[in-house]
């Protein structure tokens, strides 16, 4: 994924910054906990598609 596009997009819930994880392919945002999937280079930013961090520990999202 290109740096610049990653320094231009934005959560599309709360608007804040995002970090690519290259070894999910996914662009995550810590303010919602939430990760962003890229597929074949695209960002797919939708919610609706967005995985939920916190349940990568064992506990629900509120």
């Amino acid at each position: 994924m290109e740096s610049r596009l990653i320094d231009i997009l934005v959560c599309p819930i709360c608007k804040g910054p995002l970090r690519y994880d290259r070894q999910n392919a996914e662009l995550v945002c810590a303010a919602d906990r939430l990760a962003f999937p890229v597929r074949d280079g695209i960002p797919v930013m939708l919610e609706s598609e967005a995985r939920s961090l916190d349940t990568d520990r064992g506990v629900d999202a509120p």
